[in-house]
């Protein structure tokens, strides 16, 4: 579930967005009173998500209307399978239905890419498919939420949440022991260490001073297989960076345990999805 304060200012917005005088067309062609059934259809396959925005922002325009849902959230629906009927007001659910799509539609786009990269792992394999800060600004919480219901995992979702040692956090520092250190010393006990590195040189400066996971910033497959064996009962190995679906088996079975992939939010396509009416 999303946050339902976060999820309604999002939603009021997006509607003040796209409701900016309201909706001439159908005040002048639609009958006020009319009422009607909106259904909304996968029109692909599709792993289905959105089921509270959608249903919140039929409530925010018309909370008179009626929402119903036929296929769950988490669900791989077909080309044709019904996701959600909405009756009531006629010019009510025409008011709601873009922005309602234009959230379920990104939603359900990365629910089912993720699917495809968590399922891309080998049966029996303990490797997850992460997320990254790489999201829409303002839609992170309702990003994530995809990808979880896709079957892959969160990353950080902010600055404040985990200490991650980036390149120019090592630079600013004066390296990458003295960032480690540094950490260390202020960071609260409980926080784990994570640094990035771009050498086995890095890494096993990482380890030494004490990084509890490392990231390994675009490593070849060789220099892969000796970072794990490096890191072995010492840290967690993370990749990332020009990660691919066709890398995801390869790298589970050389041992990584985090594969965080940037596409799963940043350039992923929204699933088609169709929002008919019938009088």
């Amino acid at each position: 579930m999303i946050h339902r304060a976060i999820l309604r200012r999002l939603i009021d917005a997006a509607l003040e967005e796209d409701l900016n005088g309201g909706d001439i067309t159908s005040a002048l062609t639609v009958p006020k009173d009319q009422t009607s059934t909106a259904t909304a259809t996968a029109k692909s396959e599709l792993v289905v998500c959105g089921e509270q925005v959608f249903r919140e922002v039929m409530l925010a325009v018309d909370a008179s209307l009626s929402v119903t849902t036929l296929t769950p959230d988490g669900t791989l629906a077909t080309t044709g399978t019904k996701i959600w009927t909405v009756q009531g007001n006629t010019q009510s659910l025409l008011a709601a239905e873009r922005t309602a799509l234009n959230f379920v539609q990104r939603m359900s786009g990365i629910a089912t890419e993720s699917r495809r990269y968590q399922g891309a792992v080998p049966k029996g394999s303990t490797t997850r498919v992460a997320d990254t800060r790489k999201t829409t600004p303002l839609l992170r919480a309702l990003e994530r939420y995809a990808v979880r219901t896709g079957g892959a995992y969160n990353h950080r979702d902010c600055l404040g949440s985990a200490v991650m040692i980036k390149d120019n956090h090592i630079k600013a520092a004066g390296g990458i022991s003295a960032a480690v250190r540094g950490a260390k010393a202020r960071a609260p006990h409980t926080s784990k260490i994570e640094v990035e590195v771009e050498s086995l040189e890095g890494l096993e400066e990482a380890l030494t001073a004490g990084a509890e996971i490392v990231m390994l910033d675009n490593f070849d497959g060789n220099q892969i297989e000796e970072a794990v064996a490096r890191c072995r009962e010492r840290a967690i190995v993370e990749v990332s960076g020009g990660i691919t679906l066709e890398r995801i088996a390869t790298l589970a079975t050389q041992g990584v345990d985090v594969i965080s992939v940037g596409a799963l939010t940043h350039s992923v396509s929204a699933a088609d999805i169709s929002f008919n009416i019938q009088v």
